[in-house]
């Protein structure tokens, strides 16, 4: 008994040693994946200012200001609910077939459907757009599988505290892309004033923008991402060939074949040697037999069903903030807004991006050092509270002194507590990393997370601008948009109570 006693202890003595050694980012791949999501944060940002003015010249509202936030909220979830009917699906096969043939159909996707955003002229157009753009985008969960793919336990937070850097630049980028660019016939008569194009389509140029890019970046990811092996190419390696052999080495009349029909794959660094403690695990399950995806009944466990409460009212809370904002800004401030132009809303939105993006690169490893994931997590949906009494604050300080510099300190205040709530987003990464049954079903577990989170996208967005369109009509109750994001607020915050304060709680238990 006394030996094995000092077996079960040994190894958590030598856990503090075993800890110094982390394995280096594979910055070879890593900055492609961080390459192709600008876009898709691209095209959000994009579109945000020049929305509320769009749904206005299309004329679907017949002049009812009340109805644009509506109309804005509709064609936000729009987009949702393409995704959650086809993301879990794309999420699946990455697992079987990889994941670069899904990130360059979600780039081409990107690029067709915001063209064709640009020269929509009725809003049902803009709806159609939204959605070939939805369904066929499955990039947020393959995204996530990609660097779950090339790191492990040790340098996983390591890269997601780069993670937000292509968000940062869209969120920089995109406003004063769509807020300044949107109708360059008018603001730049010189230049663009003899085009009929953009006379025609005046929102066709800061659409333009994120398309071409989405573009270069499939290049890029076709040329040089190396995908990283999946499982079904691992089974078929050991099964045809029985050995160590590489793709690049195989001899056999076999292996030709598979080696043309199957692109070479990347290897992710093997820390087995170099990191016991990051490894143990994955040398027990990986090193005999590859893994295979498991079916989807047998991912629906506690910790995954956990992991997706917490994320999905994160994200509610999250996209209801951000629908209502620059609805909130544009309104008239008699109305509950702060009768803010497009570009002052772009601006921002820019300098409100750089921000965030910036302070989650800078502190959020260190964040996560000294007080975990956890932590970071309920602290961050708790900031929602404070940054939904805002709202009405700076309304009643525009009414009462102008948009002066109370008005600006508030803002900015909101912007700094809505730091807190983005730093969510790697501290549920490492969770849903941990709630993965294999490594093999990491896409499919990060699949029906995103889809339970777009499904909840869908009613987030026009819910809440419908909520802010309600309350600003004669007769009815200001606050009750407030109400809402508060509810949705609790709700978040009690779901993050219910993680454990590290997620190597739940991969010690596993």
């Amino acid at each position: 008994m006394i030996a094995r006693q000092d077996d079960e202890e040994t190894p958590l003595l030598q856990q503090p040693e075993q800890l110094m050694a982390n394995t280096p980012l594979p910055w070879d791949q890593f900055w492609i994946i961080l390459l192709l999501q600008f876009p898709d944060s691209l095209v959000f940002q994009t579109l945000a200012p020049f929305t509320p003015q769009l749904i206005r010249d299309i004329g679907v509202t017949h002049g009812d200001e009340s109805q644009v936030g509506h109309y804005v909220g509709i064609l936000q979830s729009s987009y949702y609910i393409a995704q959650a009917l086809t993301i879990l699906h794309w999420s699946q096969l990455s697992d079987r077939i990889g994941r670069k043939p899904l990130i360059l159909n979600a780039l081409f996707a990107i690029a067709v459907s915001t063209f064709s955003f640009g020269l929509s002229k009725t809003f049902v157009g803009l709806v159609v757009s939204r959605v070939f753009c939805g369904a066929f985008n499955g990039s947020n969960g393959v995204v996530k599988s990609m660097v779950m793919d090339i790191t492990d336990t040790t340098n996983l937070p390591k890269a997601y505290n780069y993670m937000p850097l292509p968000w940062m630049l869209g969120s920089i980028i995109g406003p004063l892309v769509g807020g300044s660019l949107s109708r360059p016939a008018d603001r730049f008569p010189e230049i663009f004033g003899r085009s009929e194009l953009l006379r025609t389509y005046p929102y066709l140029l800061p659409c333009a923008v994120p398309a071409i890019l989405a573009l270069v970046a499939w290049l890029v990811t076709y040329f040089r991402f190396k995908e990283v092996s999946v499982i079904s190419k691992d089974y078929i390696w050991t099964t045809l060939k029985c050995g160590n052999e590489s793709v690049s080495t195989g001899t056999s009349p076999w292996g030709s074949i598979i080696g043309w029909l199957l692109p070479q794959s990347y290897a992710r660094p093997s820390t087995l040697a170099s990191n016991p403690l990051a490894s143990s695990g994955e040398a027990n399950s990986e090193s005999e037999v590859p893994s295979k995806p498991l079916p989807l009944r047998a991912l629906l466990s506690s910790k995954v069903l956990t992991v997706t409460a917490s994320y999905v009212t994160m994200a509610v809370l999250y996209m209801a903030f951000n629908s209502i904002l620059p609805v909130f800004y544009a309104t008239p401030i008699e109305l509950g807004g702060l009768s803010l132009d497009p570009p002052r809303i772009g601006a921002i939105l820019a300098v409100s991006g750089l921000a965030h993006g910036a302070f989650q690169v800078l502190f959020y490893a260190r964040l996560h050092d000294r007080f975990g994931a956890g932590a970071i997590q309920i602290t961050g949906v708790s900031s929602g509270i404070p940054i939904v009494i805002l709202f009405p604050v700076i309304n009643a300080l525009a009414r009462a002194h102008g948009v002066g510099l109370a008005v600006w300190l508030c803002i900015g205040v909101q912007h700094a507590l809505t730091t807190s709530l983005m730093m969510c987003q790697p501290c549920l990464a490492l969770f849903i990393r941990a709630a993965a049954p294999n490594r093999a079903s990491l896409g499919a577990t990060n699949g029906i997370i995103q889809m339970v989170a777009a499904g909840a996208r869908i009613i987030a967005p026009a819910s809440a601008a419908s909520a802010f369109s309600y309350s600003m009509q004669e007769g009815h109750d200001a606050w009750i948009v407030y109400y809402f994001l508060m509810s949705i607020a609790f709700l978040a915050v009690g779901a993050s109570l219910l993680l454990p304060r590290d997620p190597s709680v739940w991969e010690d238990r596993q």
